[in-house]
């Protein structure tokens, strides 16, 4: 177990690194210059050349890669250009509503997928399983900032149970916080869902068919405890693996309804910046985004373990 977890951990470190070399280069490289952005097209070259100066851009590029890679080892993130506030602030201010958003969103997702997904397996080519598929079908389909437009029209236009959008921000309270991101979450969830459900049902069925199933049954289980307690946790290998790609691409992939919803999450920071050629907050955005798909990745890795053993012996 201890040589697995080792060889797993390297893994995670040699992946990281190649990642930060891969985003220090791509940026880098990018055209434009972040001091004639920021003080305009026509402001003079020599006072565009002193804020480079400044700014540490005309150093060499290895030099400022060491010394961002070390930064990142102590958590000294530097000064963003734009916001002149140290990145570090801002990363944790907008991480305070991304990672619930996520964490919320997969909640949803969680819930619906593996109850609609068992469900749709116990009444294989039912009216129930039909309908179920349908409806995964069109939750695969609709684009999730299409569904959220829905949403605002229907909970906070119509029905005016919800806000529309923005976030006061933690400190006027967990449950208003709470509700401006339900929204927001349910968005994210649908897609999700949809296609966890049916690949729940899909590894569920597989299961069905083995011969342990079979002699479950045989010794008198009812059919909620063979398809809860043997069928659904054998068929966790494919569908463990499938939510963490997907709360990876949550933690990642909420630009849009950070925006549909105009919440402060690291989505629009990363937009905004992007827009501002404000490198140093975009470089360490998506060097920390890099960090939890890698990290969630290697969770899973730890879970596959903990739900099939044997899984550890092949890899020894």
């Amino acid at each position: 177990m201890i040589a697995y977890l080792f060889r797993r951990f390297l893994t995670l470190l040699a992946t990281l690194l190649g990642a930060a070399a891969i985003i220090f280069i791509g940026l880098d490289l990018l055209p434009g210059n972040a001091s004639q952005i920021l003080m305009g097209a026509d402001a003079d070259p020599e006072a565009v050349k002193a804020l480079a100066q400044q700014l540490g851009l005309d150093r060499p590029a290895i030099e400022r890669f060491a010394e961002w890679l070390w930064g990142l080892s102590h958590m000294e993130l530097g000064n963003s250009y734009a916001y002149s506030a140290p990145v570090a602030e801002l990363i944790l201010q907008r991480m305070s509503v991304t990672v619930p958003l996520a964490l919320m969103a997969m909640s949803i997702t969680t819930l619906l997928a593996l109850t609609a997904g068992v469900y749709a397996a116990s009444k294989q080519n039912q009216a129930g399983d039909v309908g179920i598929m349908g409806l995964s079908q069109l939750g695969v389909a609709i684009p999730n900032f299409w569904f959220a437009i829905l949403l605002i029209l229907l909970f906070a236009v119509q029905l005016n149970w919800l806000k529309a959008g923005g976030f006061d921000g933690w400190d006027e309270g967990v449950w208003e916080g709470f509700k401006a991101l339900i929204l927001p979450a349910v968005s994210l969830a649908v897609v999700q869902a949809a296609i966890l459900a049916r690949i729940t049902r899909s590894a569920i069925l597989e299961v069905l068919r083995e011969d342990y199933i079979r002699t479950a049954r045989a010794k008198g289980l009812g059919a909620q405890s063979v398809l809860w307690g043997h069928a659904l946790r054998n068929a966790l290998i494919p569908v463990v693996t499938v939510m963490g790609l997907q709360f990876a691409n949550l933690l990642t992939g909420t630009i849009v309804i950070e925006n549909v919803f105009y919440l402060p999450g690291l989505g629009r920071l990363i937009f905004q910046s992007i827009a501002n050629r404000d490198l140093i907050v975009v470089r360490n955005c998506v060097m920390l985004l890099t960090i939890m798909v890698v990290v969630v990745n290697f969770i899973v890795d730890l879970l596959y373990v903990v739900i099939d053993p044997r899984i550890k012996s092949h890899q020894s």
